[in-house]
């Protein structure tokens, strides 16, 4: 995978990624990417999860950006959905976080401690 130039986030934007990231099974799936794209059948076998579980992660991960998404028909006609990494990179210094933090959007009422349990 190429490098990709840091840049300097929104509030939210970075908040979508750090929640995106800050779940074990997602940054699994995002190790698993990083050797080449792959559909959601043979990730969920690969990572030991569901596919349901499995979905629920890449939509998390597809939102922040961070995955995208394509539905392929095999060559039996069953359509396929497979998923690869955005070239990504983020740096983390407390000024990022300050200039990401005055952009947040304070309409903004999601409620992020709910990530934590799943």
């Amino acid at each position: 995978m190429t490098e990709v130039p840091a840049q300097v986030p929104t509030g939210d934007q970075l908040l979508k990624v750090l929640t995106a990231l800050g779940n074990p099974h997602r940054m699994r799936i995002v190790e698993s990417l990083l050797g080449g794209r792959n559909y959601v059948s043979r990730l969920a076998r690969e990572l030991g999860i569901g596919r349901p579980l499995l979905h629920m992660h890449l939509q998390r991960l597809e939102a922040a950006g961070l995955v995208t998404g394509a539905l392929e028909l095999s060559e039996g006609g069953k359509a396929m959905k497979y998923f690869e990494l955005t070239p990504f990179s983020l740096t983390l210094t407390p000024e990022v976080v300050a200039a990401a933090a005055r952009t947040l959007n304070t309409t903004d009422t999601t409620d992020t401690t709910k990530e934590t349990a799943q």
